[in-house]
């Protein structure tokens, strides 16, 4: 390792240093922990006897090998403070780890699972200009063996449920809520202490392993939330690791974020270092094709507040790991999750920008759902609401999002807020959905969106598949396979999503009407969308002087999604102006 390199926050492989290595004989452990007075490593190889380690370069980093250790041997390190006490942590740099609540690290050997994935990897990259569509899921709750506690499937018996799955319903991206190790379900991965460490929910290491590779093999891309902010509290992980503040601010009024977790210090180099490496662990050794990294905004500003300035030792880390991370690994995708207006978040970090390759749009999500909560009475004053995305969207590269965070904590799900009763949500969920193929930006939908549910996503439940025995919910299914695959077959709706070349207003301003219509355009096709977002039917006419013919390409009120209005009645063109019949709640799409 490189350790000035990791002591200024340059190093990206710190993990094949510290941590538990094996070797011919047995494993060496190493661990950085300046501030200790005495480690030890215990295990159930010493019988959880102390085994010593000893200083090496520089005093900071503590070493010992031990022999007849092998892959899968529990082991934690017994760090002795200046007062005499000491607390017993498992490995910053741990590959593995004992299923909650327990808290031991395992050795795991890294080496031999072997991927087959060279053609994806190979192909892989120039994700502007390809169709991204991204199923976002959470690994114990879209399918279970049962609803019993900690009954869930592995990661490769989930392989071969999900992919089937994604491919017949036209995903071609999953993003995976953190899997690196949590002691609390509820925090969905979110607050880890294994940084390094695949949670052993679902299996090893080599299982989550063989899932990517399953997935590369169908031609699926995987992306994993990353969380470079906070960590857990838990005082047998990162927090107080030598008897001192290692990881985290001394000072709670910085060093506590809104979740009541530990923020990261990141004006430290050895902090910086380790999350760097983590993040390209996760890059490298698994073949994850991109990261999503949660909060961002709390990077960038000081406790996520615009108001109290920004962060700009925190800036610099956001830019200094993403360009290590593109230059070691340049076709992967780096996506941020940022609530604030910060400006070039998606620039390269050259131009002065953060350097991701996309950016959530959550205002066009809570703009976008604030809309369809109103009575349709009350949408004509907050027409521009859904306009308005196309103000800034150049701004940065967008992916619009209807995530996990809005179907969780009494926010309903997406089809619950829609307005009206029962029978009114799923044509306006069908125009929503629509809608958003339709808008320029890459694409992520939360699981049980597809299937129209209602009850808000639980983390000890698997998805209520049972719905799908319902009419309504099954059409609703039908109706978002039948988008997901006119995503991916049509260049206008992908190709051309961050040029202004790619979009054009036709109308913006029937605010009475509550219609919109705009075109994509994309190697060399072109499509025209039309909405009407009122509980009435409208005769909608556009001057459109160069469209001579017009071919549907779907009505999100066709009866085989659930529409009620029978079939679509075609535009009628005469003298440079089309005439649509559009029904209540509705969209149409054209081939022009």
């Amino acid at each position: 390792m490189d350790y000035y390199g990791f002591y200024i926050g340059e190093e990206f492989e710190a993990y094949k240093y510290l941590g538990a290595h094996l070797n011919a004989d047995g494993v060496t452990f190493r661990t950085f922990a300046p501030n200790a007075v005495k480690i030890s490593v215990i295990g159930e190889f010493n019988s959880w006897t102390e085994t010593p380690m000893n200083k090496v370069y520089d005093g900071n980093f503590w070493e010992c090998s031990i022999s007849g250790v092998k892959s899968g041997d529990m082991y934690k390190y017994r760090i002795y403070k200046k007062d005499g006490t000491f607390a017993d942590h498992c490995d910053p740099y741990g590959f593995y780890a004992e299923l909650r609540p327990n808290t031991a690290s395992r050795v795991f050997d890294l080496g031999k699972y072997k991927f087959k994935d060279k053609k994806w990897l190979s192909k892989r990259g120039g994700f502007e200009s390809k169709a991204v569509n991204i199923y976002e899921l959470h690994f114990g709750s879209w399918k279970r063996k049962s609803n019993e506690a900690d009954d869930w499937y592995g990661y490769t018996e989930l392989a071969d449920l999900l992919i089937p799955y994604l491919k017949e319903n036209g995903y071609n991206y999953i993003e995976l809520m953190p899997l690196n190790e949590y002691p609390c379900d509820e925090s969905w991965g979110y607050q880890a202490t294994g940084f390094f460490s695949a949670t052993s929910r679902y299996g090893n290491p080599d299982g989550l392993r063989e899932f990517v590779d399953k997935c590369h093999k169908n031609n699926i891309g995987v992306i994993m939330d990353y969380v470079p902010v906070h960590f857990a509290v838990d005082d047998y992980a990162l927090w107080n690791y030598d008897g001192t503040a290692l990881y985290e601010y001394p000072h709670s009024d910085v060093g506590r974020s809104e979740w009541g977790s530990c923020n990261f210090m990141h004006s430290r180099g050895e902090v910086r270092s380790f999350l760097q490496s983590a993040a390209y662990f996760w890059l490298n050794e698994f073949h994850f094709d991109g990261l999503r990294m949660d909060a961002v905004s709390n990077l960038i500003y000081w406790q996520g507040n615009s108001e109290r300035g920004e962060n700009k030792t925190t800036i610099e880390f956001i830019q200094k790991m993403n360009s290590g991370l593109k230059k070691r690994l340049p076709d992967i995708m780096l996506i941020a999750e940022d609530s604030s207006a910060y400006s070039g978040v998606t620039k390269s970090v050259s131009e002065g920008g953060l350097g991701f390759d996309f950016k959530w749009d959550l205002g066009w999500m809570n703009d976008t759902l604030d809309y369809f909560r109103l009575h349709p009475s009350d949408r004509t004053p907050c027409y521009h609401k859904l306009t308005f995305s196309m103000m800034y969207f150049y701004n940065e590269k967008y992916i619009l999002p209807l995530s996990h965070d809005e179907v969780v904590h009494g926010k309903a799900t997406i089809v619950q807020k829609m307005n009206g009763d029962y029978e009114q949500k799923f044509p306006q969920a069908r125009a929503l959905y629509l809608y958003m193929l339709c808008h320029p930006g890459k694409k992520l939908n939360f699981m049980g969106n597809e299937i129209a549910q209602f009850r808000e996503w639980d983390e000890k439940r698997e998805q209520d598949w049972d719905l799908l025995k319902y009419p309504s919910h099954d059409a609703f299914h039908r109706y978002i396979m039948e988008l997901n695959r006119i995503y991916l077959e049509n260049p206008a709706l992908y190709a051309d999503d961050y040029s202004t070349d790619g979009f054009e207003w036709l109308d913006c301003h029937s605010e009475e009407k509550c219609v919109y219509a705009f075109l994509r355009r994309g190697k060399k096709q072109t499509l025209l969308a039309v909405f009407n977002f009122f509980d009435k039917a409208v005769d909608y006419k556009l001057k459109l002087d160069d469209i001579s013919s017009l071919e549907l390409l779907i009505d999100s009120n066709e009866p085989r999604f659930g529409g009620e209005f029978g079939e679509t009645v075609l535009p009628r063109i005469k003298n440079g102006t089309v005439t649509f019949n559009l029904s209540a709640f509705s969209g149409q799409v054209y081939v022009v």
